[in-house]
């Protein structure tokens, strides 16, 4: 129970609300962060609500979780950009081995795109039709609908991944973005301060070569130590042109692959350019010669990132595994059966999981009674 007092100019007051509520809340901070925390791993924000109720007897619907949690996320995006959430790690925290018995300071960064489905402009339109033929068969007044928001032009749209860590992986720090590739490259530079990327003895960049990615990384990260075309992809591309060349399983295919990606990872760009060239020119038919083509522009746009021997001399990793792994991971809870997102709130959503996999989350809420962000 609580005691009210009341007086004729004021009215009827609860003191005891101003020590619970300070802000003046509707939800305290600790239902809050329990609704940040459990959407986390939920698969909905239904599910999410439900496994509330059961857990901490803490009864909400499912549009005021969403609400809730993606206020929070909100919160948590405009403090990141105040630099008041501060990061766990410094450059000069990311010890590598340097010979026999040296150390030195290495810091790893990529920089990804990753596919995220989106609620169109037509499904906006038919939920809002849905909404207010429900409200006429309820016979109730309603208030208002608030304007109608824009929508997406494609069911999908990529969003950003800026991703930090050390040889280990010891220390990761990631950031997510639904803005463009221009935003993006802000975003890396943003994190890179925060981080003291300058500072480290050595710095890496490994990307997969799309053309945005490399020209942000540029343009923003100039002391880069060295910046490569991950492994794998480059393996892709080879793959994907003997596949067209030889045939899907001939094995004279897949030797001249082995072959080709070996020259690669030990002798360098200089001697692989010469066995491709060499390759295509005995290239015949159109299919096969397109194919040829495909992969002299590919390998040839990227000359300056193909340098598998100088890293591994220095040892560098030569894969972007990390990073890959990082996009998954921050888009988990935005994908899935039924799962479309207005492209703020999926941003706002996702910092919740950046932040925890961070090791930030207690600098917004460091216990259940103190005010979040």
């Amino acid at each position: 129970m609580r005691r009210w007092w009341y007086e004729r100019q004021i009215g009827s007051v609860a003191p005891v609300d101003a020590i619970l509520d300070p802000q003046g809340d509707s939800i305290t901070p600790g239902v809050v962060e329990m609704a940040s925390r459990v959407n986390l791993s939920a698969t909905s924000f239904r599910r999410a609500a439900d496994v509330l109720e059961r857990t901490a007897q803490v009864s909400i619907s499912a549009e005021c979780l969403r609400q809730v949690v993606e206020a929070a996320g909100r919160r948590i995006l405009k403090a990141q950009q105040n630099n008041e959430i501060i990061v766990t790690w410094q450059a000069k925290d990311c010890l590598s081995a340097d010979g026999p018995t040296g150390q030195k300071t290495r810091v790893y960064t990529g920089m990804d795109g990753v596919m995220v489905p989106t609620i169109t402009a037509a499904e906006k339109v038919k939920r809002r039709q849905k909404i207010k033929a429900k409200r006429r068969r309820s016979g109730k007044k309603c208030k208002p609908l608030p304007p109608r928001k824009h929508g997406s032009d494609q069911r999908w749209k990529e969003f950003k991944v800026v991703f930090f860590y050390s040889e280990g992986g010891k220390q990761q720090h990631v950031a997510f973005t639904h803005e463009n590739h221009i935003a993006a490259g802000k975003l890396l530079r943003r994190e890179a301060d925060h981080l003291g990327f300058r500072e480290a003895q050595e710095r890496v960049g490994l990307v997969d070569g799309a053309v945005w990615i490399r020209e942000q990384a540029q343009l923003h990260l100039a002391e880069l130590d060295g910046l490569g075309l991950d492994f794998y992809h480059l393996s892709e591309n080879v793959h994907r042109a003997r596949r067209k060349v030889f045939g899907e399983e001939a094995p004279e295919g897949r030797a001249w692959a082995d072959e080709l990606m070996h020259i690669f990872k030990h002798d360098g760009y200089a001697a692989a350019w010469e066995k491709i060239i060499q390759w295509r020119a005995t290239l015949k038919g159109k299919t096969k010669r397109k194919a040829g083509d495909r992969l002299v522009n590919f390998v040839s746009t990227r000359k300056e990132m193909i340098r598998y021997p100088y890293f591994q001399e220095h040892g560098w990793q030569i894969g972007s595994g990390p990073t890959e792994s990082q996009c998954k991971l921050c888009t988990k809870r935005l994908k899935g059966y039924g799962r479309r997102w207005d492209r703020p709130n999926a941003t706002a959503v996702a910092a919740l999981d950046t932040l925890d996999r961070n090791g930030q989350w207690r600098q917004v809420w460091p216990n259940a009674c103190a005010a979040g962000v």
